[in-house]
């Protein structure tokens, strides 16, 4: 029980399960303009939501999101679902495979065999195709990996239910009706003007390009109010959120700078390459902050970069985006 499926790997799961199910039915996306469509850019520190003790930090929208914009925007009409028993999510995969449907699922990293355990870690968003089963095996379609894998049914039902924050508690997803045609256009647009209302107007100060800042202040009293070791953690946990899950923050704000490529010829808008390049700036200044916050980490960094100077980046970093996305909820007038 094989399905002709067409493994892409990309730079991100959710944006490469979507790109490769809309493939799957001949509707030939890029992943960064499922990303844009899908409004997937985004900042958030949330103190009182916490991961091994230490709050997290998100430069994404919240799983699955991505996914569900994009094909609104598209017109496309999904089904997705969760189960509270392991049986019945297995069978419900079984039965979606009989019928020739590839399918998303939400999982958990920390238990999944074909990763590398260095990178295995507590992170339940991870998200991957399952497109059949033989000898056993189901037959994986992961798109940060290179080639297709398997796994078990036994390895499938456990990172299926892994536990801890945002447990994925079965969930799986697919196409069931796509347009035979596509505008293009709104879809773009709409999905820039949500995108440019997450990151300036919600009037929450951990969230959206306030987010940088907010973090920025507290993050210059880490090594007095929490001491060395344990704000080493923090930003450890901090560079990790920016770097390792889902991409990682400086990733999608490349990501978005290439959906703007695509848009500005999409549109016949010349100045969006204009706020590309500047995209990729603030990505690059968020890779630097990251080289440096991981030197200080490991007592390698140099006598005139500490927490302070990290704090000034982000500041930076907040009114390069704020500029940006003032620039860019013109498009939507």
């Amino acid at each position: 029980m094989i399905i002709d499926f067409k493994h892409n790997q990309s730079a991100h799961c959710e944006n490469g399960v979507i790109s490769n199910l809309l493939k799957h039915h001949n509707v030939h996306l890029s992943e960064p303009m499922i990303f844009g469509i899908g409004s997937g850019l985004f900042m958030g520190f949330f103190p009182f939501l916490k991961l091994n003790g230490i709050p997290i930090a998100t430069f994404r929208t919240s799983p699955g999101m991505i996914f569900q914009r994009a094909t609104k925007q598209l017109g496309i009409k999904i089904r997705k679902a969760k189960y509270r028993k392991p049986k019945r999510a297995m069978d419900a995969l079984d039965r979606a495979l009989d019928q020739g449907i590839p399918v998303g699922l939400q999982i958990g990293v920390y238990h999944l065999t074909y990763f590398p355990r260095a990178l295995r870690f507590h992170f339940n968003m991870h998200n991957i195709v399952v497109y059949g089963k033989k000898n056993g095996l189901y037959q994986i379609s992961d798109p940060v990996l290179e080639n297709t894998t398997e796994l078990s049914y036994n390895e499938l039902v456990t990172v299926r239910y892994s536990k801890g924050p945002f447990a994925p508690n079965g969930k799986m997803y697919y196409p069931t009706d796509i347009p035979s045609s596509f505008d293009i256009q709104p879809a773009i647009r709409k999905g820039i003007s949500k995108t440019c209302k997450d990151m300036l107007d919600i009037p929450v100060p951990m969230l959206g390009h306030t987010g940088y800042k907010y973090v920025a202040k507290r993050m210059r009293n880490w090594p007095d109010k929490l001491g060395e070791r344990q704000a080493s953690m923090w930003l450890g946990q901090f560079i990790r959120m920016m770097e390792e899950i889902g991409t990682g923050g400086a990733g999608f704000r490349f990501i978005f700078s290439a959906f703007l490529q695509e848009a500005s010829n999409e549109l016949n808008e010349p100045w969006l390459k204009d706020v590309s390049a500047e995209m990729t700036e603030s990505g690059d200044r968020l890779r630097e902050f990251a080289l440096h916050a991981s030197r200080i980490c490991k007592n390698r960094a140099t006598q005139d970069v500490g927490y302070s100077e990290l704090a000034d980046i982000l500041v930076e970093v907040s009114d390069r985006e704020k500029a940006i996305f003032t620039k860019l909820k013109a498009l939507g007038k």
